[in-house]
C-alpha cells in the first residue's frame, strides 16, 4: 500500500507540511467536500489566516464570508472558535496529544487521528469512507459501516493495521487507495496491488460492499426571500438560532408551509407580517427551486419588491447599499441570485 501511494498519490499542498494547524485546517475544509472543490478554500484560508493567531483575531462575519460557497457552516464556526479554544487553553500551539485534540471543538475521531498521525506520528487510524470502503470489500465484512457494531469492528481491525508502521503514511495511503483505486462504482480491479487477496473481488461482491443501513431522512421546507429594492438599497437580515446558516446574511424570508403560486401572495401572512408593502409593488416573483441539503430540501424562490418611499422595518433588518452586498456572507443559493439577477 505505501510503495502504491509513493507512486499514484495526488500532489495536494497539505501533503507537504506536517503543520498539525495546516492538517487540521485542510481536514475541516475537506469534509463533505469534493478535493477539487476545498483546494482554492484550503489556499484561500492558509494564505489569509497563515498562523492559528490570525485565525482566532478575526471575525466570525470574516471567517463566513471567506468560506462562503463552501456549505456546512457550522464547519466554519467551529474552525473559528476552535481557533479561539487553542489561543485561550494552549497558548496558541496546536495541542500534540490525541485526547486534546479529540477536545476540540467541531473535531472527531477521525479528525483527530488524521492530525495526531501525520503532525505527531501517533498510531491513531484515521477512518473515512474511502478506508471503510478498502477493508470492507479486501477483508469482506458485511457488518453495515454505519451501525454501532460495525464501526467497532472496523476501528479495531484498522488499530491493528496501522501498528508498527508510519502511520501518517499509512493513513494517507489507505485513504488515497480508496479514493483513486478502491473507487464507490467501477474500480478498475484489473491494475489492483491488492487484487489477488481481495475477498470481495473473489466473491463478486464489489457492488454490494460497503453495506450502509441508514439513509438520511429529507424535510421540505418553503422559502420566500422578499427581495426590497428602492434608492440604490437593499435590505438583509442575520440568521440566528439553532437552524441551517446560522449567522449568515439573507433577504427577509417568509417560510411559507407549502409553495404558494404568484396569484395567491394575499394567503402569505408572513409575508405582510415582514414585509409592510402592497402587493402592487411586486416586480417580479421568481419561479421555485430546490436546494438540497443532507437532511432538508430547501423550495426556495424571490419576490422582488419595488420601493418607492422610505421603509421602516424590525431593527434585526440591516439597510445595505447594492455595492457592499459583496461583503456579507450569504448561503450559496443566495449568492447565485445576486450575482446572476437583475438585482445587480
Amino acid at each position: 500500500m505505501h510503495s502504491w501511494y509513493a507512486l499514484h498519490k495526488r500532489d495536494l499542498p497539505w501533503r507537504n507540511t506536517n503543520n498539525p494547524y495546516l492538517i487540521w485546517l485542510s481536514e475541516i475544509i475537506l469534509q463533505q467536500t469534493r478535493i477539487d472543490q476545498g483546494l482554492s478554500y484550503y489556499i484561500r484560508f492558509s494564505e489569509e489566516f497563515p498562523t492559528i493567531s490570525d485565525l482566532a483575531n478575526a471575525s466570525e462575519d470574516q471567517v463566513l464570508k471567506l468560506w462562503q460557497g463552501l456549505g456546512y457552516y457550522s464547519r466554519a464556526r467551529n474552525l473559528h472558535a476552535t481557533a479561539i479554544q487553542i489561543q485561550q487553553h494552549f497558548n496558541g500551539i496546536f495541542p500534540e496529544k490525541y485526547e486534546q485534540i479529540l477536545s476540540l471543538k467541531g473535531v472527531g475521531e477521525y479528525t483527530a487521528a488524521a492530525i495526531a498521525s501525520i503532525s505527531f506520528s501517533l498510531e491513531y487510524p484515521a477512518i473515512d469512507g474511502n478506508v471503510y470502503r478498502v477493508l470492507s470489500r479486501f477483508f469482506g465484512i458485511s457488518d453495515p459501516i454505519d451501525s454501532s457494531a460495525g464501526k467497532k469492528i472496523f476501528k479495531e481491525l484498522a488499530i491493528k493495521l496501522i501498528k508498527g508502521t508510519n502511520s501518517g503514511m499509512h493513513n494517507q495511503a489507505i485513504m488515497e487507495f480508496g479514493a483513486l483505486q478502491c473507487t464507490p462504482s467501477n474500480p478498475d480491479c484489473t491494475k489492483c496491488p491488492l487484487s489477488e487477496k481481495c475477498y470481495a473481488l473473489a466473491n463478486r461482491r464489489i457492488n454490494e460492499l460497503p453495506v450502509k443501513q441508514k439513509k438520511p431522512k429529507q424535510r421540505d421546507r418553503y422559502f420566500n426571500y422578499i427581495v426590497l429594492v428602492g434608492n440604490g438599497h437593499t435590505w438583509l437580515q442575520k440568521r440566528s438560532g439553532n437552524d441551517i446558516w446560522k449567522n449568515l446574511f439573507e433577504f427577509p424570508v417568509a417560510e411559507s408551509v407549502e409553495k404558494t403560486e404568484a396569484e395567491n401572495f394575499q394567503n402569505l401572512n408572513e409575508f405582510c407580517e415582514i414585509v409592510p408593502v402592497e402587493f402592487s409593488q411586486i416586480e417580479h416573483v421568481s419561479s421555485w427551486k430546490i436546494h438540497l441539503l443532507t437532511h432538508q430540501r430547501i423550495h426556495y424562490r424571490f419576490i422582488r419588491v419595488q420601493i418607492e418611499n422610505e421603509l421602516s422595518l424590525s431593527n434585526r433588518f440591516i439597510r445595505v447599499n447594492k455595492e457592499d452586498i459583496f461583503n456579507f456572507a450569504v448561503p450559496k443559493l443566495l449568492e447565485e441570485y445576486i450575482n446572476h439577477s437583475l438585482f445587480i
